[in-house]
């Protein structure tokens, strides 16, 4: 009979985790986290969940490793193109009245969607007066993101994206490519910092116009979903802008009087002013 992960393994799991690593898991959604675990148990050859929490309590060098199945990896840039075309058709031009722009895609995975938005900033020509944070409890995963190196044979993907986002250039005007990737500008990285970031542990860190968060909160259970748009909604300016992902919507939230729905389609917000 298959191996299954018991509710009080997960919970003794999650809680050692916590306590010697500090990433907080324990407000996520129980089914896809055994899910992640069953697959981390085969990589790490561990027949058990607590004999796999045994090998990563007592090696550190294990913990990142681990992330990289605890968390979800699955992006693209401009993955849902017409979220970005919303970005750009509703959101840009109020932004284009503000001086200087901050904004803030937490969960960012690898970066596409980070280098998606500085791309997007780029064509509107809102780049030079922007600064992105890219955040993710995952350090491998913002190794990646910083980098800005994507398998080349993705590319064609992400041209296609890019094009039903309306873009305004070539994609391959802002990578190069090389040895079977592509690397995307450096131009592009100035106005972009990668930071390690947890929505279940930290705190709000800067005032920002934008937010996007998107496929991140299905992941969490209520409690949690809340806790992180209410990060949001104190780290949003009035009137700021919050886009979630297709599946994810405020309807229930605790903080929904907080927020108007601008393109309810694209699952973007807008921060009340007071």
């Amino acid at each position: 009979m298959p191996y299954r992960i018991s509710d009080i393994e997960l919970h003794l799991f999650l809680e050692a985790l916590y306590l010697r690593y500090h990433y907080d898991f324990r407000a996520y959604v129980i089914a896809s986290l055994k899910r992640r675990l069953l697959a981390a148990m085969s990589h790490f050859e561990t027949p058990t969940l607590t004999g796999l929490l045994d090998k990563v309590y007592h090696d550190e060098s294990l913990i990142s490793p681990l992330l990289n199945f605890m968390t979800v990896q699955a992006t693209e840039l401009f993955r849902d193109p017409e979220y970005y075309l919303a970005l750009r058709e509703q959101v840009l031009p109020m932004l284009r009245t503000y001086p200087s722009l901050k904004i803030w895609v937490a969960g960012c995975s690898s970066g596409e969607e980070a280098w998606s938005l500085a791309i997007l900033l780029q064509e509107e020509q809102l780049l030079g007066r922007s600064l992105i944070y890219a955040t993710d409890i995952n350090t491998q995963s913002l190794q990646t993101a910083e980098a800005g190196v994507y398998p080349l044979d993705r590319m064609g993907d992400y041209t296609n994206n890019h094009r039903a986002a309306g873009g305004k250039s070539s994609l391959s005007d802002h990578y190069t490519a090389a040895y079977g990737h592509a690397k995307f500008d450096e131009r592009l990285k100035r106005h972009m910092v990668f930071s390690d970031h947890s929505l279940a542990t930290d705190s709000v860190f800067a005032e920002m116009q934008l937010i996007s968060c998107r496929n991140v909160l299905i992941y969490f259970k209520r409690p949690l979903q809340d806790h992180a748009v209410g990060l949001f909604k104190e780290a949003l300016c009035p009137g700021g802008y919050l886009g979630l992902g297709a599946r994810e919507t405020l309807t229930l939230s605790r903080y929904s009087s907080a927020f108007v729905p601008l393109d309810v389609h694209s699952q973007i917000y807008r921060k009340v002013r007071l």
